[in-house]
């Protein structure tokens, strides 16, 4: 009878510990539940993409005193383009994007010509029968000589592999005159009055 109660006594020990394990095992699985869905939480933040940007001082040409500062963003596949001048002759200006990063000629030359990687005719931007991908357009200078221009574009990347849209290592040009987007293949804009490259 002795012998009985013992099993008993130990029989129960046993399932209660048994109980509890249980509990705790399952407690620790919410707390696991947990941490998999905090860790879902964080890829999706991850994979959300972080902008690109580039800025580009641009300085005088050919005895201008036109200056200013660009910037490029890059967010879910869109190239923003924000443009500000100063010193520059009141009126019409053209600008683009030209082949090199390099305005060390005083007049800008060595940043070459439009940049055309899909070698189309020179054109406005958008134009169904061909236009450059620097052929970016004109914008109004005030009297003061201040002007900007804005534009928004997927054919343009910032540092990708695609050389046919990758800006990144070519020169923002501001000319003396204005794109008549007719004349091949520079549309008569005249001189380089403002260079700056865009280098990341």
């Amino acid at each position: 009878m002795k012998k009985l109660g013992i099993l008993i006594t130990a029989i129960t020990i046993t399932t209660f510990v048994g109980c509890k394990n249980e509990k705790k095992d399952m407690e620790n699985m919410d707390g696991m539940n947990d941490t998999i869905q905090m860790d879902s939480t964080n890829s999706e933040d991850a994979m959300k993409e972080v902008p690109i940007k580039v800025s580009v001082s641009m300085q005088p040409k050919s005895g201008s005193t036109a200056k200013g500062e660009i910037s490029f963003t890059e967010e879910n596949g869109m190239v923003v383009m924000d443009a500000k001048f100063k010193g520059l002759k009141p009126g019409t200006h053209a600008i683009h994007i030209h082949e090199k990063a390099d305005c060390s000629a005083e007049d800008g030359t060595s940043s070459g010509g439009h940049w055309n990687p899909t070698h189309q005719k020179h054109g406005k931007w958008g134009d169904a029968e061909g236009y450059h991908k620097g052929d970016i357009g004109n914008f109004e200078a005030d009297a003061d000589g201040n002007g900007s221009i804005s534009m928004q574009t997927d054919e343009w990347c910032i540092g990708c592999m695609d050389e046919n849209k990758n800006i990144v290592g070519k020169a923002v040009i501001v000319h003396d005159g204005k794109d008549d987007f007719t004349t091949q293949p520079t549309g008569d804009a005249g001189g380089r009055v403002s260079c700056g490259g865009i280098i990341k």
